[in-house]
């Protein structure tokens, strides 16, 4: 008879954890992968990129920054503009400064809304193997980025690790996971003007 009680017990304060769980979500959150309404907000912003262990050009900054943009599901027609490399666009060099202009999804409460798209929670992981554009040595770059991430993408669950130790490469010196809003479209609506 007392196990039973325990068993109960036990069953009973799982269930209510599992509901309080799904209760503390919104509804227009949705659950991972259930298509929810979100639109795209404009974000422009800029930083200075200072490195000590990998050198970029300006030309390399704005390809693996567009890259991971989209990656994180920013629409395609995001803009990474590179400035103020030492020795000219093509050439490694320790700094920069980086203006970004893009749009992300937020989540909407209105489907009938102009500009709403179908979007959905996806699995992201960002490391130094995955996805393919990402490599060791670019543990300074996310660790830089990271309020841009996390300040202008939906993103649930976010875990952001970087153990950054200069003039050393590690092979697991950064991840990103999280769950990011992404649009079920390949480009989505663009906003009207």
């Amino acid at each position: 008879m007392q196990r039973n009680r325990r068993f109960l017990t036990s069953a009973a304060i799982a269930a209510l954890v599992a509901l309080a769980g799904s209760a503390a979500r919104s509804e227009g959150d949705g659950a991972a992968g259930e298509p929810i309404s979100a639109t795209w907000q404009h974000r422009q912003t800029e930083f200075t990129y200072w490195g000590i262990t990998a050198l970029y050009s300006c030309d390399g900054l704005e390809e693996n920054i567009r890259s991971l943009l989209l990656h994180l599901g920013a629409r395609k027609d995001a803009k990474v503009n590179a400035r103020g490399c030492p020795h000219g666009s093509s050439v490694p060099g320790r700094n920069a400064i980086v203006a970004l202009d893009f749009y992300t999804l937020v989540p909407s409460g209105d489907a009938n809304a102009p500009d709403t798209v179908q979007a959905r929670w996806t699995p992201l992981l960002v490391s130094p193997t995955h996805p393919y554009f990402m490599g060791r040595g670019d543990c300074e770059l996310v660790d830089e980025m990271k309020d841009i991430i996390s300040k202008n993408f939906s993103l649930r669950d976010l875990n952001y690790r970087t153990d950054c130790v200069p003039h050393q490469i590690n092979t697991e010196d950064f991840t990103v996971k999280a769950e990011a809003l992404k649009a079920l479209s390949a480009m989505g609506k663009a906003p009207r003007r």
